[in-house]
């Protein structure tokens, strides 16, 4: 159905005036922004600025917040993890949460289909074909590269079509790097909608849709592809590149 001025897009993801605390630290001051449908947007900004917390508050991991967020239309601000993963949303945090003792298909295996729109482990093997290779190799034997791939396919066969994906390009050597831009741009044309937290704006510039950068734990600036580029010079000193 083609979206008209009667008949509204709903956005995937809606915040309105997020704060988050862990204990009596105050991380997030008031985050407003949405996601519609088939958008990929970027979060940029320092090491502390905020943006993990804003993806660990939408999925329920943080006790202490207020504000509204609103996932497919529905108030998700007092949900569990669980109950938020059951509508849809993947989370890929930067630690990756790899088992050791479990070979890859073991971990690709472990967390349950939420839904019935989740890919099968053939899909997966095709469109990660290092995967299909490695399925029986140990979590302690997997590159970080393919530690990474493991963890955003764990969601992708959960059923999740909002993804959180947390600095997915860091510290990986470069043909990786290339290897995750291609598998985002897959999932783009696919129709997920992906919230990217990126420190490095030479992988998020060309992938996203708009870029929110941020600051002590609220939106400093939102930019379109074209103004990122066009301010470069002035989000890298933002940024502290």
């Amino acid at each position: 159905m083609i979206a008209t001025a009667s008949t509204p897009q709903r956005d995937v993801l809606r915040i309105e005036k997020l704060e988050a605390w862990y204990g009596e630290s105050h991380v997030l001051h008031g985050m407003s922004f949405s996601l519609q449908r088939g958008e990929v947007v970027a979060l940029l900004g320092r090491n502390g600025s905020g943006r993990t917390t804003t993806l660990r508050a939408i999925m329920g991991l943080i006790e202490r917040r207020k504000g509204a967020i609103s996932i497919g239309g529905k108030n998700t601000i007092s949900l569990a993890p669980h109950q938020i993963a059951r509508i849809g949303v993947g989370y890929c945090p930067e630690e990756r949460d790899i088992f050791a003792s479990l070979s890859c298909e073991e971990n690709l295996m472990l967390p349950p289909k939420q839904s019935g729109s989740g890919m099968t482990v053939e899909e997966i093997y095709e469109l990660l074909p290092n995967l299909a290779e490695r399925k029986r190799t140990p979590g302690t034997r997997l590159s970080g590269g393919e530690q990474q791939m493991l963890a955003i396919a764990r969601i992708l066969r959960t059923g999740a079509h909002l993804l959180l994906l947390d600095e997915i390009s860091e510290g990986l050597a470069p043909v990786i790097v290339d290897r995750l831009f291609d598998l985002v741009v897959e999932l783009r044309r696919r129709g997920y909608t992906i919230l990217l937290v990126e420190q490095n704006k030479h992988f998020a510039g060309p992938l996203a849709d708009r870029f929110l950068v941020v600051e002590h734990g609220q939106i400093a600036m939102r930019l379109t592809a074209d103004e990122l580029d066009a301010q470069s010079d002035f989000v890298d000193r933002r940024l502290g590149v």
